[in-house]
């Protein structure tokens, strides 16, 4: 049995939750491996509703080790309101089920504070970030002055390591006019939370190794989408980690050729949060249609979406970059009574006809999509189990979307209720 790696193929809020709790019940071992908690999932199981930003979606499963990799970074007080929140709902998250990476790096209060305080200085220039201090940690990371988990063993050096952040970041805050932290402000949160964090903390790349050599299925879970990569994706309006498939080696600590079957998740349309280029949005009635009917809130920040057509140039990207084996087709519910369907086949840019999405900042932001128009259907697919709950006009536009991205749909989803979904091809048993 392969293991599995599922990531987003567009902007992020595919609809990855569903597509990994679905998942994990076949999984033995459910692991982040990128991102913090500005991500998020959401669940709906038996009716009940569970949103996560940086736990695994397999916490919530009996049964399962969930694993937080080395290529996240931590907010440890907000991994401990979504711990103590999942409880309220009689979800026991104790060191038994969720092993931490001991070399992922944190994030502090403080990594939020300049985040804020950058964003707010750029102005009408602000790249969307969700001001949780992810960026700033990443940064921290890349130049060797993070504190990691481990860090927070060792009393008498904790000191010194605060002192090292501190004399870039309060250099930072006073050139952008904001008050200085002073060390303590650092030190005395991390000494109260360490009791709490430590017993979670793991070599998590031996426990990777030991569920291999027993055979263990293991599915790895992005966080984000392929056009937020921080490389790949629509720079600078991006994430600040790698969210490709490929991550998941590195991230999690465990061999490249180990991470199986490659999923994309795939939203039937296109949806966006935040600034930075979008060339199918449709800031119309048809957007509006779409972000109504399709729920289109931002699990963690709750900021509307903006939608429009699928963009098929972007998805098959991400297919030939992220190296997507098959995708996960979700929300065709929500193209449901729209006459005519639009997909994106090409760019357009001063004349020049674009097959890709260029690198270019000038390019993204100025393309124009080339449509293929397609017809819709009024029957309902909302609930569809199967192939022949499907109306054929229905089944055309997916088999389309599989030409023009060059992958085929290996699942399809229908509702946000996990078994609401049409597998076509098993990624676990591929």
């Amino acid at each position: 049995m392969a293991n599995v790696a599922v990531v987003g193929a567009q902007w992020g809020d595919e609809g990855k939750g569903k597509i990994v709790d679905w998942l994990s019940s076949r999984a033995d071992v459910v692991v982040r491996f990128q991102g913090g908690h500005n991500a998020g999932h959401t669940l709906v199981i038996e009716g009940k509703v569970y949103k996560l930003s940086l736990l695994p979606s397999g916490v919530v499963r009996q049964g399962k080790l969930s694993i937080i990799g080395n290529g996240v970074v931590i907010d440890p007080w907000a991994l401990f309101r979504e711990i103590d929140g999942l409880a309220e709902q009689g979800v026991d998250v104790t060191p038994d089920r969720l092993r931490i990476a001991e070399n992922a790096a944190l994030i502090l209060p403080l990594h939020g504070i300049l985040d804020r305080a950058r964003e707010e200085a750029k102005g009408a220039g602000k790249i969307g970030t969700t001001g949780r201090g992810i960026g700033p940690a990443y940064e921290d990371k890349v130049a060797r002055r993070a504190i990691r988990i481990c860090d927070l063993a060792d009393e008498a050096e904790l000191p010194a390591l605060v002192d090292d952040l501190l004399l870039h970041h309060n250099a930072l805050l006073t050139g952008l006019g904001a008050p200085r932290v002073d060390a303590a402000s650092v030190l005395d949160p991390l000494r109260e939370v360490a009791p709490r964090l430590l017993p979670y903390a793991d070599s998590v790349w031996r426990c990777l190794d030991e569920a291999k050599r027993a055979g263990k299925r293991v599915l790895f879970e992005g966080a984000q989408g392929a056009m937020l990569d921080v490389d790949h994706g629509t720079y600078p309006y991006v994430t600040s980690s790698n969210t490709h498939a490929a991550q998941a080696a590195v991230g999690s600590g465990i061999a490249a050729r180990a991470t199986g079957f490659v999923l994309g998740i795939t939203k039937a349309y296109t949806t966006r949060v935040g600034s930075g280029p979008f060339p199918t949005e449709q800031d119309n009635e048809v957007g509006q249609h779409l972000g109504d009917r399709g729920r289109e809130f931002g699990t963690v920040t709750g900021r509307k979406r903006r939608c429009g057509w699928f963009d098929a140039v972007m998805v098959r990207q991400a297919v030939k970059v992220g190296g997507i084996d098959g995708i996960a087709l979700t929300k065709l519910d929500v193209l449901d009574e729209l006459k005519e369907l639009k997909v994106c086949t090409g760019y357009r840019f001063e004349g020049r006809e674009y097959s890709h999405f260029p690198a270019s900042r000038v390019l993204q932001a100025g393309v124009e999509p080339v449509y293929e128009t397609l017809e819709g259907w009024s029957d309902s697919t909302y609930g569809a189990r199967s192939w022949a709950d499907l109306p054929a006009t229905a089944i055309k536009y997916i088999r389309r979307i599989e030409e023009l991205i060059e992958a085929p749909v290996a699942m399809l989803s229908t509702s946000p209720e996990r078994d609401d979904t049409i597998l076509v091809r098993d990624p676990f048993a591929s």
